[in-house]
């Protein structure tokens, strides 16, 4: 079986279970160079790389490079976490969505080059059931469906922006959409589990701030190891 692709903040890397006994490897593309982690049964880029003190902002990601990487590795199949700000007061930070769309006004990465080559945007239903089945298994709720608006970053949005972005989507990042874009010209299936992990601007009683959103974070990340890890159990 070709081995599951998942990329996600470094946080998993600190799981037990099907993080250990990884493999770094950092491998060339005609994209640049992609820091991957591999064992026999996945593929997992840590899109923010590994080191905190040398944090890879949104806006400077090679998405590219990582999902290039991933097809050369013959991964099939990709599952992404996404940190989220929460656009929707009902939306409470240690919730999880399972978009099934995403809007993009600031344009997104791409392979095609000077190719006439267009796609349809979309997220893969079939990954999007997987994700559904492997938290039900796990007895966590998720909110199944709902628009992704991703921002170019690396700063937060304005009041302004979020009272107008809640009209039209539920979740707000800097990630997802680049990333779903570039699977699908490199042919892979690919859907995201969003971690709200924060009110965004303007929604929350208290002004927004990096660190109370990293909390959230690392909260959500021992629920989200648990969802992965019965997502790879449920493929064998």
């Amino acid at each position: 079986m070709a081995p599951l692709g998942i990329i996600s903040g470094i946080v998993l890397l600190q799981g037990k279970g099907i993080f250990d006994n990884l493999e770094e490897r950092e491998m060339a593309t005609e994209f640049g160079k992609a820091l991957v982690f591999i064992s026999d049964a996945i593929a997992f880029i840590p899109r923010h790389g590994k080191d905190r003190r040398h944090h890879i902002l949104p806006h400077l990601i090679n998405h590219q490079a990582n999902l290039k990487a991933l097809t050369d590795l013959g991964v099939k199949e990709v599952i992404s976490v996404n940190s989220t700000g929460s656009l929707k007061r009902n939306l409470a930070p240690g919730t999880f969505v399972i978009p099934d769309d995403f809007l993009v006004l600031t344009g997104t990465p791409t392979t095609v080059g000077g190719r006439a080559f267009h796609i349809t945007p979309r997220l893969d239903e079939e990954v999007r059931q997987k994700w559904i089945a492997a938290a039900k298994d796990c007895g966590i709720d998720v909110v199944n469906g709902g628009v992704y608006w991703q921002t170019k970053g690396p700063r937060f949005e304005t009041k302004a922006e979020i009272r107008m972005m809640s009209q039209f989507a539920d979740v707000v990042g800097m990630t997802m959409a680049s990333e779903a874009v570039v699977a699908q010209e490199l042919g892979l299936s690919y859907a995201s589990l969003c971690s709200v992990d924060n009110y965004a601007n303007g929604l929350g009683e208290r002004e927004l701030a990096v660190d109370e959103i990293l909390q959230h974070a690392r909260r959500n990340a021992d629920v989200v190891l648990k969802i992965v890890t019965r997502y790879m159990e449920r493929r064998k």
